[in-house]
Parts: structure tokens; C-alpha cells; sequence
């Protein structure tokens, strides 16, 4: 078994684990030998607003693709096959054009002038317009967009696996639908729920393009440091030290929804 296991593991040796091993050294040796870096990255406000910038804004648009994944995957699921097929090739065509494209497209959809402001001032008939760009709103709408198919697949596949006898059974008891739905399905679909959205919160915590594009001053995440420290200020130091809180941040993350069953959180028993 260890002879196949052999080119993986080279494979994630030199793609992931030396590359990942360099920036944890010089977020201590780069200036000097220590943990400057990360006294800076904790004692600079600058540094301190944009993690909490990164927790608030990936927690955000986690949510909010959570509601918005759920209401499309329990339609899906009741759909007839034909018509689910057809609804679920929409859901990835987000898959079949580059995150670059659709943040440029977000431009023309929500700038002042854009389709959403226009359609509002038509139908007021008067000058109003809502800032929906290069501010939070902006950043949390093209998120919850990239982060919508992986969202919906995962809780799609949960819902259609759900046994129908358990919600016949419900309704022969006399269960109103909101009953069977809040007792029946969200329970048995909690697990579901927890893997995306952990996937969404990594993938949100890691985001650039996005952010970038759609943001403004005030909406800045860590991978927007990361580029900055390398590409303006050259400095490594920081860059590394602060890809190494954004994999720490992950990790901790993924420990604590590992822990986290039916809702609560499981204690260790000895």
C-alpha cells in the first residue's frame, strides 16, 4: 500500500509542505532571527482591524450563502429530475467563468450607474441609487456569489439522501409541512450545513479578487497584506507571518466545526 501512496506524498512534499515549511521560517528568521513579526501583525492596528476584518466579512458572506444555499438546494431537491438538472447547470455556470470575470461583471451590476441602480431609478422615477460598491455590501454580494455552488452541492446531496417515509410518516401524524421541515429535515441536515459551511468560511477567509475589486478602504483581508507586504513594502517578514495566522486561522476553524455535532460542540471524555 505504501508504494502507491508514494507519488501523492512527493507530490504534497514539494507543491505544499516545503513551500508552506519556507514561509513559516522566515516569518521568524526574515529580518532577524525571533517573533517580531508576529508582535508587529498583533500590536499594529492597522494589522489588528484587517483580521478582524477577514473573521467578520468570511463569517458574513458564509451566512448568507448558508440561507441562500439552503433555499435553492430543499427546491432542488423536491424537483422533478428533468427540471433539476436543467436548475443545477445554472448553479455551476459560476464554475465556467474565472472569479476575475464575474468581480469585473459585479462592477456594471452594482456600480452607481449599473443594471440594480437603473432599474431602482426607473421605477421610483426619481434619483435614488444604493452604494452597493467598493464597500462592505459590495464584497459580501460577489463572496456569496462565488461561494453559492459549493454551499448548494454539498447540502443538495444531504436532502436528497433524507429518507421521504421519515416526513410521510410526519404528515400521517398530522405534522404541518413547517413542523416536518424545523423537527425532520433541518435536523438531518445539520451535518451537511457544518461541511459547507466550513468549506465557505476557508475559502472566504483566503479570498483576494473579490475584495479587491468590490471593496473599499475599510474592507481590507489579510491576503490583501500579504500582497502588499510583497509587492510594495518587500517586506517577507510580514508576508510570511501572515500567511501563517490565515493557515492558523483555517486550521482552528476546521478543528472547532470538527468538534461540532447535531448543533453542540463535543467534549472530550476520558
Amino acid at each position: 500500500m505504501g508504494i502507491f501512496l508514494l507519488p501523492i506524498g512527493l507530490f504534497l512534499l514539494g507543491l505544499f509542505i516545503l513551500p508552506l515549511g519556507y514561509v513559516v521560517y522566515a516569518s521568524f528568521a526574515d529580518p532577524q532571527l525571533g517573533i517580531g513579526n508576529y508582535i508587529e501583525i498583533f500590536t499594529r492596528p492597522l494589522y489588528i482591524k484587517v483580521l478582524a476584518n477577514t473573521l467578520e466579512i468570511s463569517l458574513l458572506a458564509t451566512c448568507l450563502t448558508l440561507i441562500i444555499g439552503y433555499v435553492i438546494a430543499y427546491h432542488l431537491a423536491r424537483c422533478a429530475p428533468r427540471t433539476r438538472a436543467i436548475l443545477l447547470t445554472l448553479v455551476l455556470l459560476p464554475f465556467w467563468t474565472s472569479i476575475l470575470v464575474k468581480s469585473y461583471a459585479f462592477t456594471i451590476i452594482l456600480g452607481h450607474d449599473g443594471i440594480i441602480n437603473t432599474l431602482i431609478r426607473g421605477v421610483l422615477n426619481n434619483d435614488s441609487s444604493l452604494k452597493l460598491l467598493f464597500n462592505r455590501p459590495g464584497v459580501i454580494i460577489g463572496m456569496t456569489h462565488y461561494l453559492l455552488p459549493f454551499m448548494i452541492f454539498i447540502l443538495l446531496n444531504n436532502l436528497q439522501a433524507q429518507d421521504p417515509a421519515l416526513r410521510q410518516a410526519a404528515r400521517i401524524m398530522a405534522a404541518s409541512s413547517w413542523r416536518i421541515f424545523w423537527r425532520i429535515t433541518v435536523p438531518l441536515s445539520l451535518p451537511s450545513v457544518m461541511a459547507g459551511s466550513l468549506i465557505c468560511v476557508i475559502l472566504s477567509l483566503g479570498m483576494f479578487i473579490t475584495p479587491e475589486l468590490l471593496g473599499g478602504k475599510d474592507d481590507l483581508m489579510i491576503s490583501s497584506l500579504v500582497d502588499f507586504n510583497v509587492r510594495q513594502t518587500l517586506n517577507w517578514g510580514v508576508a510570511s507571518a501572515l500567511a501563517v495566522v490565515l493557515v492558523l486561522l483555517a486550521g482552528l476553524l476546521t478543528l472547532l466545526l470538527s468538534r461540532v455535532r447535531d448543533g453542540q460542540l463535543i467534549a472530550d471524555v476520558d
